[in-house]
Protein backbone atom coordinates (compact mmCIF):
# COMPACT_ATOMS: atom_id res chain seq x y z
CA UNK A 1 0.00 0.00 0.00
CA UNK A 2 2.97 2.35 0.72
CA UNK A 3 4.37 1.62 -2.93
CA UNK A 4 0.44 2.28 -4.22
CA UNK A 5 0.59 5.89 -2.58
CA UNK A 6 3.48 6.64 -4.27
CA UNK A 7 2.71 5.88 -7.77
CA UNK A 8 -0.96 7.50 -7.09
CA UNK A 9 0.99 10.51 -6.10
CA UNK A 10 3.02 11.13 -8.88
CA UNK A 11 -0.18 9.96 -11.06
CA UNK A 12 -2.11 13.23 -9.52
CA UNK A 13 0.60 15.71 -10.25
CA UNK A 14 0.06 14.24 -13.70
CA UNK A 15 -3.74 14.76 -13.88
CA UNK A 16 -3.38 18.30 -12.53
CA UNK A 17 -1.02 19.03 -15.20
CA UNK A 18 -3.61 17.88 -17.81
CA UNK A 19 -5.99 20.20 -16.27
CA UNK A 20 -6.83 21.72 -19.97
CA UNK A 21 -8.20 18.48 -21.36
CA UNK A 22 -11.81 17.11 -20.57
CA UNK A 23 -11.66 14.99 -17.50
CA UNK A 24 -13.23 11.72 -19.25
CA UNK A 25 -10.65 12.27 -22.20
CA UNK A 26 -8.08 11.83 -19.67
CA UNK A 27 -9.46 8.85 -17.97
CA UNK A 28 -9.88 6.83 -21.20
CA UNK A 29 -5.80 7.42 -22.07
CA UNK A 30 -5.94 6.08 -18.73
CA UNK A 31 -8.28 3.22 -19.21
CA UNK A 32 -7.11 2.50 -22.73
CA UNK A 33 -3.36 2.04 -21.05
CA UNK A 34 -4.42 -0.37 -18.27
CA UNK A 35 -6.62 -2.49 -20.87
CA UNK A 36 -3.41 -3.10 -23.07
CA UNK A 37 -0.78 -3.72 -20.46
CA UNK A 38 -3.30 -5.67 -18.28
CA UNK A 39 -4.69 -7.68 -21.40
CA UNK A 40 -1.05 -8.15 -22.43
CA UNK A 41 -0.16 -10.10 -19.42
CA UNK A 42 -3.22 -11.88 -18.65
CA UNK A 43 -2.27 -13.86 -22.26
CA UNK A 44 0.86 -14.31 -21.41
CA UNK A 45 0.06 -16.09 -18.04
CA UNK A 46 -2.67 -17.70 -19.96
CA UNK A 47 -4.84 -16.19 -17.13
CA UNK A 48 -8.97 -16.34 -18.18
CA UNK A 49 -9.21 -12.40 -18.48
CA UNK A 50 -13.18 -12.75 -17.17
CA UNK A 51 -12.36 -14.56 -13.98
CA UNK A 52 -15.08 -16.84 -12.08
CA UNK A 53 -17.25 -14.25 -9.98
CA UNK A 54 -18.42 -12.02 -13.30
CA UNK A 55 -21.12 -10.43 -11.41
CA UNK A 56 -19.08 -9.08 -8.76
CA UNK A 57 -15.97 -8.03 -10.60
CA UNK A 58 -18.78 -6.21 -13.00
CA UNK A 59 -19.51 -3.91 -10.15
CA UNK A 60 -15.54 -3.47 -9.05
CA UNK A 61 -15.58 -2.45 -12.84
CA UNK A 62 -18.18 0.05 -12.42
CA UNK A 63 -17.15 1.28 -9.47
CA UNK A 64 -14.02 1.84 -9.96
CA UNK A 65 -15.22 3.93 -13.39
CA UNK A 66 -17.36 6.43 -11.44
CA UNK A 67 -14.77 6.63 -8.62
CA UNK A 68 -12.28 7.87 -11.01
CA UNK A 69 -13.83 10.22 -12.88
CA UNK A 70 -14.63 12.27 -9.68
CA UNK A 71 -11.19 11.71 -8.40
CA UNK A 72 -9.82 12.72 -11.65
CA UNK A 73 -12.45 16.12 -11.90
CA UNK A 74 -11.35 17.28 -8.36
CA UNK A 75 -8.13 16.72 -9.39
CA UNK A 76 -8.44 18.80 -12.62
CA UNK A 77 -10.43 21.59 -10.53
CA UNK A 78 -8.90 22.43 -6.68
CA UNK A 79 -5.86 22.72 -5.20
CA UNK A 80 -3.97 19.34 -5.03
CA UNK A 81 -3.90 18.54 -1.38
CA UNK A 82 -7.31 19.51 -1.04
CA UNK A 83 -8.48 17.00 -4.04
CA UNK A 84 -6.68 14.56 -2.73
CA UNK A 85 -7.54 15.16 1.11
CA UNK A 86 -11.37 14.65 0.07
CA UNK A 87 -10.52 11.77 -2.48
CA UNK A 88 -8.95 9.98 0.47
CA UNK A 89 -12.25 9.70 2.66
CA UNK A 90 -12.30 6.40 1.09
CA UNK A 91 -11.20 4.58 3.61
CA UNK A 92 -14.18 5.28 5.64
CA UNK A 93 -16.68 4.32 3.13
CA UNK A 94 -14.58 1.48 2.93
CA UNK A 95 -14.57 0.24 6.37
CA UNK A 96 -18.54 1.05 6.60
CA UNK A 97 -19.77 -0.52 3.26
CA UNK A 98 -17.57 -3.47 4.49
CA UNK A 99 -20.05 -4.08 7.38
CA UNK A 100 -22.70 -5.68 4.59
CA UNK A 101 -20.47 -6.48 2.04
CA UNK A 102 -17.58 -8.69 3.83
CA UNK A 103 -18.75 -8.67 7.10
CA UNK A 104 -16.62 -6.51 8.64
CA UNK A 105 -16.87 -5.66 12.06
CA UNK A 106 -16.70 -1.64 12.90
CA UNK A 107 -16.54 -0.10 16.23
CA UNK A 108 -19.54 2.44 16.89
CA UNK A 109 -16.76 4.97 17.63
CA UNK A 110 -15.34 5.04 14.23
CA UNK A 111 -18.36 6.76 12.92
CA UNK A 112 -17.58 9.68 15.16
CA UNK A 113 -14.04 9.77 13.32
CA UNK A 114 -15.89 9.70 10.05
CA UNK A 115 -17.87 12.23 11.04
CA UNK A 116 -15.28 14.65 11.80
CA UNK A 117 -13.23 14.05 8.80
CA UNK A 118 -16.43 14.82 7.36
CA UNK A 119 -17.12 18.12 8.98
CA UNK A 120 -13.13 18.59 7.96
CA UNK A 121 -14.46 18.30 4.68
CA UNK A 122 -16.93 21.37 4.71
CA UNK A 123 -14.63 23.25 6.81
CA UNK A 124 -12.59 22.69 3.93
CA UNK A 125 -14.99 24.09 1.65
CA UNK A 126 -15.83 26.84 3.65
CA UNK A 127 -12.49 28.42 3.98
CA UNK A 128 -10.79 28.29 0.33
CA UNK A 129 -13.09 30.00 -1.80
CA UNK A 130 -10.96 27.92 -4.65
CA UNK A 131 -13.61 24.78 -3.72
CA UNK A 132 -16.91 25.18 -5.04
CA UNK A 133 -20.18 22.51 -3.62
CA UNK A 134 -20.12 21.03 -6.94
CA UNK A 135 -15.93 20.22 -6.46
CA UNK A 136 -17.65 18.85 -2.98
CA UNK A 137 -20.22 16.61 -3.94
CA UNK A 138 -17.92 14.82 -6.56
CA UNK A 139 -14.90 14.02 -4.23
CA UNK A 140 -17.49 12.61 -1.81
CA UNK A 141 -18.72 10.59 -4.63
CA UNK A 142 -15.39 9.47 -5.81
CA UNK A 143 -14.76 8.40 -2.25
CA UNK A 144 -17.91 6.74 -2.19
CA UNK A 145 -17.77 4.52 -5.11
CA UNK A 146 -13.47 3.65 -4.44
CA UNK A 147 -15.07 2.35 -1.08
CA UNK A 148 -17.34 0.31 -3.21
CA UNK A 149 -14.71 -1.18 -5.58
CA UNK A 150 -12.60 -1.61 -2.90
CA UNK A 151 -14.86 -4.16 -0.81
CA UNK A 152 -15.80 -5.73 -4.55
CA UNK A 153 -11.72 -5.80 -4.55
CA UNK A 154 -11.86 -7.42 -0.98
CA UNK A 155 -15.23 -10.32 -1.24
CA UNK A 156 -12.77 -11.30 -4.73
CA UNK A 157 -9.80 -12.44 -2.20
CA UNK A 158 -8.71 -15.74 -2.88
CA UNK A 159 -10.92 -16.39 -5.99
CA UNK A 160 -9.47 -13.96 -8.31
CA UNK A 161 -6.08 -13.18 -9.74
CA UNK A 162 -5.28 -9.23 -9.09
CA UNK A 163 -4.66 -8.99 -12.77
CA UNK A 164 -8.03 -10.14 -13.39
CA UNK A 165 -9.63 -7.61 -10.82
CA UNK A 166 -7.74 -4.69 -12.23
CA UNK A 167 -8.76 -5.97 -16.39
CA UNK A 168 -12.19 -5.22 -15.35
CA UNK A 169 -11.95 -1.61 -14.98
CA UNK A 170 -10.73 -0.31 -18.29
CA UNK A 171 -12.70 -3.38 -19.52
CA UNK A 172 -15.94 -1.47 -18.66
CA UNK A 173 -14.72 2.04 -18.56
CA UNK A 174 -13.50 1.83 -21.93
CA UNK A 175 -17.13 1.64 -23.64
CA UNK A 176 -18.26 4.94 -21.36
CA UNK A 177 -15.89 7.27 -21.53
CA UNK A 178 -15.19 6.59 -24.76
CA UNK A 179 -18.81 7.40 -26.05
CA UNK A 180 -18.63 10.40 -24.45
CA UNK A 181 -14.91 11.75 -25.19
CA UNK A 182 -15.86 11.05 -29.07
CA UNK A 183 -18.42 14.18 -29.07
CA UNK A 184 -15.83 16.35 -26.71
CA UNK A 185 -12.78 15.78 -28.12
CA UNK A 186 -9.65 18.05 -27.64
CA UNK A 187 -6.28 16.30 -29.16
CA UNK A 188 -3.46 16.59 -26.50
CA UNK A 189 -0.23 18.49 -27.27
CA UNK A 190 3.51 18.41 -26.74
CA UNK A 191 4.34 17.93 -23.15
CA UNK A 192 0.51 16.11 -22.74
CA UNK A 193 1.15 12.87 -24.61
CA UNK A 194 4.14 12.28 -21.69
CA UNK A 195 1.75 13.20 -18.65
CA UNK A 196 -0.82 10.95 -20.32
CA UNK A 197 1.58 8.24 -20.74
CA UNK A 198 3.02 8.63 -17.04
CA UNK A 199 -0.63 8.65 -15.97
CA UNK A 200 -0.85 5.13 -17.14
CA UNK A 201 2.38 3.90 -16.12
CA UNK A 202 1.95 5.32 -12.27
CA UNK A 203 -2.17 4.39 -12.20
CA UNK A 204 -1.29 0.35 -13.60
CA UNK A 205 1.75 -0.26 -10.72
CA UNK A 206 -0.36 1.78 -8.11
CA UNK A 207 -3.45 -0.31 -9.02
CA UNK A 208 -1.43 -3.89 -8.80
CA UNK A 209 -0.06 -3.21 -5.56
CA UNK A 210 -3.24 -1.54 -4.04
CA UNK A 211 -5.42 -4.89 -5.32
CA UNK A 212 -2.61 -6.59 -3.71
CA UNK A 213 -2.75 -5.28 -0.75
CA UNK A 214 -6.80 -5.23 -0.22
CA UNK A 215 -6.74 -8.98 -1.21
CA UNK A 216 -4.73 -10.05 1.91
CA UNK A 217 -4.54 -7.06 4.65
CA UNK A 218 -7.62 -5.86 6.99
CA UNK A 219 -9.38 -3.39 4.86
CA UNK A 220 -9.84 -0.63 7.57
CA UNK A 221 -6.00 -0.91 7.89
CA UNK A 222 -4.36 -0.85 4.70
CA UNK A 223 -7.11 1.78 3.53
CA UNK A 224 -5.74 4.36 6.18
CA UNK A 225 -2.49 4.37 4.64
CA UNK A 226 -3.66 5.80 1.45
CA UNK A 227 -3.55 9.54 3.51
CA UNK A 228 0.02 9.95 3.23
CA UNK A 229 -1.36 10.90 -0.01
CA UNK A 230 -2.16 13.90 1.44
CA UNK A 231 1.62 15.04 2.97
CA UNK A 232 2.99 13.91 -0.95
CA UNK A 233 -0.29 16.22 -2.34
CA UNK A 234 1.00 19.21 -0.39
CA UNK A 235 4.64 19.34 -0.90
CA UNK A 236 3.99 18.83 -5.02
CA UNK A 237 1.41 21.14 -5.45
CA UNK A 238 3.73 23.96 -3.84
CA UNK A 239 6.51 22.74 -5.80
CA UNK A 240 4.80 22.09 -9.16
CA UNK A 241 1.59 24.40 -8.80
CA UNK A 242 2.63 27.15 -6.49
CA UNK A 243 -0.64 26.50 -4.58
CA UNK A 244 -0.43 27.41 -0.76
CA UNK A 245 -2.94 27.02 1.97
CA UNK A 246 -4.28 29.76 4.72
CA UNK A 247 -4.21 28.24 8.08
CA UNK A 248 -7.72 27.91 8.40
CA UNK A 249 -7.82 25.33 5.40
CA UNK A 250 -4.81 23.59 7.00
CA UNK A 251 -6.98 23.69 10.08
CA UNK A 252 -9.59 21.65 7.90
CA UNK A 253 -7.10 19.41 6.15
CA UNK A 254 -5.78 18.69 10.16
CA UNK A 255 -9.40 17.51 11.01
CA UNK A 256 -9.88 15.17 8.35
CA UNK A 257 -6.26 13.38 9.02
CA UNK A 258 -7.25 13.47 12.59
CA UNK A 259 -10.28 11.58 12.14
CA UNK A 260 -8.16 9.33 9.85
CA UNK A 261 -5.52 8.33 12.33
CA UNK A 262 -8.05 7.93 15.15
CA UNK A 263 -9.36 5.52 13.29
CA UNK A 264 -6.43 3.88 12.37
CA UNK A 265 -5.21 3.59 16.07
CA UNK A 266 -8.76 2.58 17.40
CA UNK A 267 -8.10 -0.60 14.78
CA UNK A 268 -5.09 -1.36 16.18
CA UNK A 269 -6.28 -1.35 19.61
CA UNK A 270 -9.35 -3.62 18.77
CA UNK A 271 -7.70 -5.85 17.03
CA UNK A 272 -5.05 -6.44 19.98
CA UNK A 273 -7.68 -6.97 22.41
CA UNK A 274 -10.25 -9.32 20.31
CA UNK A 275 -10.33 -13.38 21.09
CA UNK A 276 -9.77 -13.66 16.99
CA UNK A 277 -6.53 -12.66 16.61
Amino acid sequence: MLLAGFFFAIMNVCVKFVSHLPTLEVVLFRSIFSFVVTYYYLRKNNIPPLGNNIPVLTMRGIAGCLGLIGSFYTLQHIPLASAVTINYLSPFFTAILGIFIVKQKIRPIQFLYFAMSIAGVFMLKGFDFRISTLDVCMGLSAALFAGLAYNMIARSKGSEHPLVVIFYFPLLTIPVVGIYSFFDWKTPEGMDWLYLLLIGICTQLAQYHMTLSYQSANLAKVASLNYLGVIYALGFGYIFFQETFNSMSLLAILVILLGVFLNLFDQKIFRKKSPDN
